[in-house]
């Protein structure tokens, strides 16, 4: 990757990390999941409203590392609109893409901005920072009445 594409992502990873998107709790939402990163310290609460499997709306709350916030503020501006399904091969292909040295194209393709963090699969330890919001969202999307506690471990 060359030192410009790298400077732009790392742009947009800082600029989502200290401004997320949609970084609140939505008053309406009928699913709602907690995630906990052990390892560093991260924790996302994710509101989700999904009617006729679609998620209308999502936002979330929480704490973590810079990685962490950015991940799940590009993840709710990815899947808004989207089916459940839709979102769910989001969720595969964002793995894909941190944890694979080259992903296929149309990873990249339709990741857009989430591809700033492909650079994680560089420190395996970053790589579930990364995922905190993406494994909550793939059980949320699963499991509409759970309350359990989403870990990366």
């Amino acid at each position: 990757m060359d030192e410009s594409l790298r400077e732009l992502y790392q742009e947009v990873i800082i600029d989502h990390g200290r401004h997320p998107r949609n970084f609140t709790k939505l008053k309406d939402y009928n699913r709602c999941l907690e995630g906990y990163n052990p390892l560093c310290g991260d924790r996302v609460e994710l509101y989700l409203l999904v009617k006729n499997n679609k998620v209308i709306n999502a936002s979330f709350q929480g704490e973590g590392c810079a990685i962490s916030i950015a991940s799940a503020s590009l993840m709710i501006e990815l899947i808004k609109g989207k089916s459940v399904e839709e979102s769910r091969q989001l969720f595969q292909e964002f793995h894909d893409l941190i944890t694979q040295q080259s992903p296929p194209i149309t990873t990249l393709d339709n990741l857009g901005k989430l591809c700033a963090l492909g650079g994680v699969s560089e420190f395996p330890s970053r790589v579930k920072c990364a995922t905190l919001a993406w494994h909550i969202l793939n059980t949320a999307l699963r499991d509409k009445d759970t309350s359990e506690t989403v870990t990366t471990e």
